[in-house]
């Protein structure tokens, strides 16, 4: 129920009363739910997740590693390409198995000078008389030497072989000293990100938490509204003469004015209303 001093009259807002005896029952169904949930949130029970303890591992947090800065200054400020590129062909072209595949050639050369060409030049020079001559001497020093240069030559073109890996592998390692920073930057920024999420979601559900009595009370102030729409009017006029109408009237107009800062319209209507008074 409501009155207005304007129309000097009074206002009373009904509805049909089945529909008001369903409201009450509603009402009072949604006041025992009230009742019981109030109190009994959700919300209350969420257990903050520990971003640290997934990415680092218990106890260790974000500044136990390297930063940023210092991962760069590791593998990339601080390079030298120019002996980074020496020690990658050295480490190629003179590794350990290079050098067992030369000896191993040279075992070879070995066995087949001792088996073969050894014993064909001993029969040669025997069936011409020159064993005890220096012939002999210099016909071994022939065959040694050929052996020396077959080895030379074939460490030679294993080398040169090997001199297009040793490339990719310097690009490679390039590649990988600017992957590990790359990587460690993805990863302080997922950490940042995730971080960040988590910590939303923790603030996010106890304000749900702290907010739970204001959301169920809500859903009873929207109860009890639900009949606005269904609503009747019916007014009945205020007895009276029509100088106190007309006076409650101009006092209401003079309000309004000075509300919405039209002076002169107010002004006017307090001025009428001061002299009808």
């Amino acid at each position: 129920m409501s009155s207005g001093g304007g129309g000097g009259g009074k206002t009373e807002i009904r509805y049909a009363s089945y529909i008001e005896e369903n409201h009450k029952s509603f009402l009072d169904k949604v006041a025992e739910y009230r009742v019981a949930t109030t109190d009994n949130s959700p919300y209350a029970g969420y257990v903050d997740l520990e971003v640290d303890d997934a990415f680092f591992g218990l106890g260790y947090t974000i500044s136990s590693f390297p930063s940023l800065y210092d991962m760069y200054g590791k593998f990339m400020a601080g390079l030298d390409i120019e002996n980074l590129y020496n020690q990658t062909l050295e480490d190629t072209t003179n590794s350990t198995v290079v050098n067992d595949l030369v000896a191993a050639e040279g075992a070879l050369l070995d066995d087949d000078i001792n088996i073969n060409s050894i014993p064909r030049m001993q029969v040669g020079m025997r069936d011409i008389n020159s064993v005890m001559s220096s012939s002999y001497v210099i016909a071994k020093a022939l065959i040694e030497d050929t052996r020396t240069k077959a080895i030379s030559k074939f460490s030679a073109e294993l080398k040169y072989r090997l001199l297009p890996m040793a490339q990719d592998r310097w690009s490679r390692h390039l590649e990988w000293n600017r992957g590990v920073v790359t990587t460690y930057m993805e990863v302080m920024k997922l950490y940042y990100v995730a971080k960040t999420d988590v910590d939303g979601a923790h603030y996010e559900y106890a304000e749900k938490n702290a907010l739970w009595p204001f959301t169920v009370l809500d859903y009873e102030r929207g109860a009890i509204g639900a009949l606005q729409g269904a609503q009747t009017s019916k007014s009945t006029p205020i007895r009276g003469s029509f100088l106190s109408r007309l006076f409650g009237g101009m006092a209401s107009g003079a309000a309004a004015g000075g509300m919405f800062g039209m002076p002169v319209i107010g002004g006017l209507a307090g001025g009428l209303g001061a002299i009808l008074g």
